[in-house]
């Protein structure tokens, strides 16, 4: 079983959804992303989501986008995305990682040259934001040849229709696009998922991720209710973000301020499943 499998094979025995924290790699500089990587796992994270920054992230909203620029002006590109995650392998080898970018990146890399780099470094799975599976030839197989699995994306415009196309080669687990639009602007109601996940869920029995969207404990404890597991990104780039000085340095306590806010994140979603007080018998 891959790692991404098996991390959530364990979190389904004990009863309980999985967080997904996200961070841009890089930002805002190599030495600092690198420490709130680390520091990931002991705060809680089940999985860690890891940005690829890029020029024209059309998927993200304002505070992603900074956060790619920062990054990108601090010298960050494919190779040092990759270089990034062997690091972390050298000291945990359980903690699923997850590559989430843009298809031209990976083509200017060369997508068979792509795969075997990443899996050599320890990446698990990738998230292809602008790669539609009509052409998903052009990366998929050459993933699948070194053990990547294929994150799809599922929108709350996807019809069913269209769900078994997309979710067609699809593995590790399926990412839900909450809300229609950019990360980090709006929250889908507790209604609107309750509708949407069963749904999705007649079309595959691969865990479901609810992303875009998810910004305090209190809605990745809804997401992980309805779903498998809740992924928060935009909240913890804009708490990044607000802790960098005037020239956007990151000073001593940028770091412990994202963990702080992965730990009470963790702890949501970690209980957001335990039977009230009063139901317990």
């Amino acid at each position: 079983m891959s790692r991404i499998a098996t991390r959530f094979a364990a979190l389904r025995r004990q009863g309980r959804g999985a967080l997904i924290p996200f961070l841009e790699a890089s930002d805002p500089d190599a030495a600092t992303s690198m420490a709130i990587l680390r520091g990931m796992p002991d705060a809680g994270a089940d999985l860690i989501e890891i940005g690829c920054p890029f020029t024209d992230p059309m998927a993200d909203g304002p505070i992603i986008q900074a956060a790619g620029k920062r990054a990108l002006a601090a010298g960050a590109n494919m190779a040092h995305t990759l270089s990034m995650v062997r690091e972390f392998r050298r000291e945990d080898a359980r903690t699923p990682i997850i590559l989430m970018g843009y298809v031209n990146p990976i083509l200017a890399y060369g997508p068979p040259r792509f795969s075997l780099d990443a899996a050599a470094s320890g990446v698990d799975g990738l998230i292809v934001v602008d790669l539609p599976p009509e052409e998903s030839e052009l990366l998929a197989p050459h993933a699948a040849a070194h053990g990547l699995d294929m994150i799809r994306l599922v929108a709350p415009t996807t019809d069913e229709r269209r769900l078994p196309l997309v979710l067609q080669g699809s593995s590790g687990f399926v990412y839900y696009v909450s809300i229609t639009g950019i990360t980090g602007t709006r929250t889908a109601t507790t209604g609107e998922l309750a509708q949407a996940i069963p749904l999705l869920r007649r079309f595959t029995e691969l865990p479901i991720a609810i992303g875009f969207g998810v910004r305090s404990p209190a809605q990745a404890a809804a997401a992980v209710r309805v779903a498998d597991a809740a992924v928060v990104a935009s909240a913890l780039i804009e708490t990044l973000a607000a802790s960098l000085d005037a020239q956007g340095r990151a000073g001593g306590e940028v770091v412990r301020r994202v963990l702080d806010q992965v730990r009470a994140l963790a702890e949501a979603v970690r209980t957001a499943r335990a039977p009230a007080q009063g139901d317990r018998r």
